[in-house]
C-alpha cells in the first residue's frame, strides 16, 4: 500500500451544499489537511493561492459556474482611513487591545455565544459548544493567536469582571471582541472574529480590522488577509471599503484604490 507522507498535501473536494452567502446557489469547497513540520509554509503558500484556514484544514471555494468569492488583502502600508473609520477609532478611544497566545477561556466563550445567537443564529456555527470552541482555537499547527479587545480599565481596576448580566452595561476591563488571527510570512490572515453584540454601535468589526492593519504596519508584514469578499453579500461587502487592497483574480493578485 502507498503511504503518503503528512508533509505531501492531499486535495479533497466537498459535496454541494447550500450558499451561505448568496441565496439559491450551491458551494463546493477544495481542502486539505495542515499538519505535520511543513504546515507554517504551506498555509503561507496557499493563503496566497486564496485558501482560508479552519482548524487544522485549508480550503477554498470550487464551485461550479461561479466565482463570486474573491479573495482580498490590505496593502497595510499604503492604508489610508476613510473619515468614518477615524471616527469609529475615536469612538472607542476607551478601548485597548491585546494580542496573546491562542487560549481559550469561557469569558470569549460567552460573547462568542453571544454573538452568534445574535447574529448567526441559523449559520453552521450556531450549534458550537464550549469544547467546539475550543477546538477552533486550539487546533492549529501554524503560529496562531488571539487578539482580545476590552474596555480600558483605570489605574485602580487590578482584575478583569466577568461577563455581565443582560442590561448591567459594560464595565472597565470587560471583553468586548475577540479575534483568531494566524501571523503569517506576510501578513496576519484574520480567522474569525466576533464582538458583544449589545456593542454594535461601537462598530467592533470595522475596528478590529484596522488594528490588524496597524498591527501589520508595526510588524513591517505588507497585508492584512480578510477572507472572502462576496459583491451582493450583506455579510462580505464590507471588506471591500479597505483601501488599496488586492483582489485575487485568475491572473494574479489585482490592486484595487
Amino acid at each position: 500500500m502507498t503511504q503518503h507522507s503528512r508533509n505531501t498535501p492531499q486535495f479533497y473536494l466537498t459535496a454541494p451544499s447550500p450558499c451561505p452567502y448568496l441565496a439559491g446557489k450551491e458551494e463546493r469547497k477544495v481542502f486539505t489537511h495542515l499538519v505535520g513540520e511543513r504546515a507554517g509554509e504551506l498555509n503561507d503558500i496557499l493563503t496566497q493561492g486564496g485558501f482560508r484556514r479552519s482548524q487544522s484544514i485549508a480550503y477554498r471555494p470550487a464551485c461550479e459556474g461561479c466565482r463570486s468569492c474573491v479573495s482580498v488583502r490590505v496593502i497595510a502600508k499604503e492604508f489610508r482611513p476613510t473619515r468614518n473609520m477615524r471616527r469609529i477609532v475615536k469612538r472607542n478611544a476607551d478601548v485597548v487591545s491585546e494580542m496573546k497566545i491562542a487560549a481559550p477561556t469561557s469569558e470569549q466563550y460567552a460573547i462568542f455565544r453571544a454573538y452568534l445567537d445574535s447574529r448567526h443564529r441559523d449559520g453552521g456555527m450556531a450549534d458550537m459548544t464550549v469544547l467546539d470552541y475550543a477546538m477552533m482555537v486550539e487546533d492549529s499547527h501554524i503560529e496562531t493567536r488571539i487578539i482580545e479587545y476590552r474596555r480600558r480599565a483605570s489605574p485602580e481596576t487590578k482584575s478583569m469582571n466577568p461577563r455581565p448580566q443582560v442590561g448591567g452595561g459594560r464595565r472597565a476591563g470587560d471583553l468586548l471582541a475577540v479575534a483568531l488571527t494566524d501571523v503569517l510570512g506576510d501578513g496576519l490572515s484574520m480567522v474569525y472574529s466576533f464582538f458583544e453584540p449589545d456593542e454594535a454601535a461601537r462598530s467592533l468589526g470595522t475596528l478590529m480590522v484596522l488594528d490588524h492593519i496597524a498591527r501589520a504596519q508595526r510588524m513591517d508584514l505588507p497585508y492584512v488577509y480578510l477572507g472572502y469578499w462576496v459583491r451582493g453579500s450583506r455579510k462580505m461587502d464590507y471588506k471591500g471599503r479597505f483601501l488599496p487592497q488586492e483582489r485575487l483574480t485568475p491572473d494574479g493578485w489585482a490592486r484595487v484604490n
